[in-house]
């Protein structure tokens, strides 16, 4: 089946969708994702997304707040982090604090929806979507608390959950390609940076006309490749470290006992990995990084290469 090629969601957010005239492509998926018709009215700043042009993190983020005065959270992580979860709860946080004024009631809380999309496997589970709400529930009748009649007229709200921050997780490496409904084709889209010339999900046709690399000019070009080796050489790095304290673990485990070597070598591994490489391999790819704008903090992290020699190669 033919299929368009496309720039990729990540880069889209970095460089194209804050403009008013590409939200239909965010409204698509927003509204595909959520289940219901989602319109954006503003792209809001954060100390994020300041200096969004020239982010060098291991993620990308948007801040949109929608018609009905909600905020959305959009964010695309990159790298596995143990706290992940934490920096979530955070984020929302945050969040509903920077939009309170002094003064304000607390009925002025305003409503965030956190969407993360995660090129890393968090958790333990199957499944490639994962919804988190806050739902009070009675611990002996089992029901489920509603707010009373003058709350839901006043909110326009049934339950204290649709107050409460709503967290959304989608784990693109776990979805297996078969997309079987609308939110299947936008995961294809953002796992695949392709669109199957089927798809008919809400967004996905102003993607193809928006999106498309066929547009993109000579030096945009250029700058999108070296973000997507930068990206290739992250991916890589993190495998060879991954991989390097595998075989430090079994080395151990045969003095120490397999068990025990596994596990220190893994921890050592993850850590050290990247040191036991060619110095100049790994200058290589530091000055690669660079032109791709990472930091040299975070080049040294990825690396292991002292910050002051990076520094050196600018």
């Amino acid at each position: 089946m033919a299929e368009r090629e496309l720039i990729s969601f990540d880069w889209a957010m970095k460089r194209l969708l804050r403009s008013p005239a590409n939200f239909s492509v965010l409204n698509g998926f927003l509204s595909v994702l959520l289940n219901e018709k989602i319109e954006i009215e503003e792209i809001l700043e954060s100390e994020s997304n300041r200096a969004f042009a020239d982010d060098k993190s291991n993620r990308l983020d948007l801040k949109v707040r929608n018609t009905k005065g909600e905020l959305i959270l959009i964010e695309i992580q990159y790298d596995y982090q143990f706290n992940f979860f934490q920096r979530m709860l955070y984020g929302a946080s945050k969040t509903i604090v920077e939009h309170m004024y002094k003064g304000d009631n607390y009925e002025k809380v305003v409503k965030v929806i956190s969407i993360n999309i995660l090129n890393f496997d968090l958790g333990k589970g199957e499944d490639y979507v994962y919804v988190g709400k806050t739902s009070f529930i009675g611990m002996h009748k089992h029901d489920k608390l509603k707010l009373d009649e003058k709350q839901q007229k006043y909110f326009d709200k049934k339950y204290p959950e649709e107050l409460f921050p709503e967290y959304y997780l989608i784990k693109v490496k776990n979805f297996d390609d078969l997309a079987k409904t609308p939110l299947d084709e936008w995961i294809y889209f953002l796992k695949n940076s392709s669109i199957k010339t089927s798809f008919t999900a809400p967004g996905l046709s102003d993607a193809v006309e928006k999106l498309s690399l066929m547009k993109m000019s000579r030096e945009e070009r250029v700058a999108y490749d070296d973000y997507i080796d930068m990206l290739r050489l992250r991916q890589g790095a993190h495998m060879s470290a991954k991989m390097l304290g595998i075989f430090e673990g079994r080395e151990e485990g045969l003095k120490e006992g397999l068990k025990e070597g596994m596990k220190q070598g893994k921890a050592e591994g993850l850590k050290e990995g990247l040191e036991k490489g060619k110095a100049e391999e790994k200058l290589l790819i530091a000055k690669k990084m660079l032109k791709a704008d990472l930091s040299p903090e975070q080049i040294a992290e990825i690396t292991g290469l002292p910050t002051e020699e990076i520094k050196k190669l600018t």
